[in-house]
């Protein structure tokens, strides 16, 4: 799939793109890169409108070219303004709008950390940006949320024991573990995934019934974790764990095979150097 070509069947690529199901119908009949008040008239789909943590309601407008103030930068226009600088024909930004839509007050959240450190950093003169921002940035273009009912399979995450995890206990990831994509940076390589793909997150345990609620519920659930999280938890990049995507069973053909799972460079072990986001 050609990265600058519009295709209206790109849900049918991989199954990472399952956030977007409700979308897909919208998404098929678009035969051209949707404009601005496509994008926006998706903003429908959802029961209340799209917030910032300022109260202002997510619009998505042209971005901005040239130098900017403060004012207008990036995350700080969408905190005073709910103005979201979207590209054309541009499948970041288009994947970025979409996050918003499935996962609101996550991305309220980090848009707000954003805000509040660029304000800080721009108060103090600082010359780097602070560890927060760098970790609310890593997420937002990478994250990976692991939702599972039980504890064991997120403790094999967490020592990095994948091929136990997903070969050896296949059918219990498959039944009671879930991987959702929030970074919009993830689902622009998912149009042509590729073994090396990992993704930074975290993993939540949920009730037996969770997964018996319908996806709209579960996501919306996952946005509420998200929220808590992203406000009372992150604080460097140290607090996501790398987790290598394209080994959840199914996710490629490829990890059908036992063999997939013996490759130390994209399984790493434990005390290896953990592969960076890709």
């Amino acid at each position: 799939m050609d990265l600058q070509t519009w295709n209206s069947g790109f849900m049918n690529a991989s199954p990472i793109f399952r956030p977007f199901e409700h979308l897909r119908r919208s998404l098929s009949e678009m035969q051209e890169w949707p404009v601005l008040p496509e994008l926006n008239r998706l903003r429908a789909f959802q029961r209340q409108p799209i917030l910032t943590r300022s109260g202002k309601e997510i619009c998505f407008v042209p971005a901005m070219t040239g130098k900017q103030s403060f004012e207008q930068k990036y995350e700080t226009k969408i905190f005073l303004t709910g103005e979201v600088q979207t590209r054309a024909s541009n499948w970041h930004d288009f994947f970025n709008a979409l996050v918003w839509l499935v996962f609101p007050r996550a991305k309220s959240t980090l848009n707000q950390l954003h805000y509040e450190m660029q304000h800080l950093e721009a108060e103090r003169r600082l010359v780097h940006r602070s560890v927060l921002r760098d970790a609310a940035t890593l997420f937002d273009e990478s994250g990976v949320v692991v939702v599972s009912t039980k504890q064991a399979l997120i403790e094999l995450m967490k020592n990095f024991q994948w091929k136990e995890l997903f070969w050896q206990r296949r059918e219990e990831v498959l039944s009671s573990m879930r991987f959702w994509v929030f970074g919009h940076g993830l689902y622009e390589k998912a149009l042509h995934p590729y073994t090396g793909m990992t993704g930074k997150g975290m993993a939540f345990h949920v009730d037996t019934t969770f997964f018996q609620d319908s996806e709209t519920s579960q996501l919306q659930a996952i946005d509420l974790m998200l929220q808590s999280f992203l406000s009372r938890d992150l604080s460097s990049s140290a607090d996501l764990m790398p987790i290598p995507l394209l080994g959840y069973p199914g996710w490629v053909e490829a990890n059908n095979d036992e063999i997939y799972y013996d490759n130390k460079r994209y399984f790493r072990d434990k005390n290896k150097p953990n592969c960076s986001a890709a």
